[in-house]
């Protein structure tokens, strides 16, 4: 299949890989240069987003933010007008389950497919092709893209109909969020009480407190390794929707709201690039101690 991919950051990059390695021919497009790694493997560099989607049946985009792919689609340089009628969008970024509604919307008056497919797992997820896959799609449109999905993740669902990708997403960044807040707080509390946190992460992960963030980011939070596989700015972007989508439905989620003034406050403090475990770092300066 001639797959289109657009954006090429930590996740976007191997990403792509993983399809070109699973034989595709994939036209590749970054604001930033495409990466030389994927040209070597076989990947075909374009100039923009429109000769992407010329040459492409499907177009994948892995962008930061819903603003970035309405501009991609819509745009002064956007795709839409070069789309044929049977072509198909799949986008992978986490954006807004209502502007994606939208998206669809306008895309399906040129009989162009779209699905929703945002995804968890950061760079070692992308990396090892092990993403959770969060689908939206009729039935139909989810078995036709399905294949390029197993190229990518091992934990692919399909949520429900175009839309609801993205909000299984927003509720994967809820419970992330509040579990790195949780660890944080654990392992601060045994450092602060004199006892060492790696041996408390270690006597944790054989009990029912198990999890990943445990066994990731609590082991970052005691290393302090906070280069980013997922950055606090997107991960603040994520709970924007959350809170946004919660306020239109009439649904409160105060620990939500917790944990988004925790990730402000490492962002005011200059952390906005670092890992999401690095929200550790401002319940460290409330209690005037550090996880060590």
């Amino acid at each position: 299949m001639k797959i289109g991919f657009i954006g090429l950051g930590i996740m976007g990059s191997p990403m792509a890989g993983q399809l070109i390695k699973g034989g595709h021919d994939v036209y590749l497009y970054s604001r930033s240069k495409v990466p030389e790694e994927l040209v070597s493997n076989g990947g075909i560099p374009c100039q923009n987003g429109p000769e992407v989607a010329a040459n492409s049946e499907v177009i994948i985009l892995m962008l930061p933010d819903t603003p970035d792919v309405e501009k991609v689609l819509f745009g002064d340089e956007g795709i839409s007008e070069t789309l044929l009628e049977g072509q198909t969008i799949i986008d992978m970024s986490s954006i807004s389950p209502i502007a994606t509604r939208e998206f669809a919307s306008q895309l399906a008056t040129k009989n162009v497919s779209y699905v929703d497919a945002p995804v968890s797992g950061g760079e070692i997820g992308a990396k090892n092709a092990t993403l959770t896959i969060m689908v939206g799609a009729n039935g139909s449109m989810f078995a036709k893209v399905e294949p390029i999905f197993k190229l990518m993740g091992k934990n692919i669902t399909h949520v429900g109909d175009i839309g609801a990708g993205q909000v299984c997403k927003v509720a994967n960044q809820v419970i992330v969020a509040l579990n790195i807040e949780a660890v944080g707080e654990a392992l601060l509390l045994a450092s602060k009480a004199g006892v060492d946190p790696s041996k408390v992460r270690q006597a944790l992960m054989g009990g029912f407190a198990s999890s990943k963030i445990l066994e990731i980011h609590g082991e970052r939070m005691i290393e302090r390794t906070f280069k980013p596989g997922f950055r606090i700015e997107l991960h603040q972007k994520d709970l924007n929707l959350a809170l946004n989508t919660a306020r239109s439905l009439g649904v409160s989620l105060p620990n939500t709201s917790t944990a988004q003034e925790l990730f402000n406050a490492c962002s005011a403090a200059g952390q906005s690039t670092q890992d999401h475990s690095a929200m550790v770092c401002a319940l460290e300066r409330l209690a005037q101690h550090t996880v060590a």
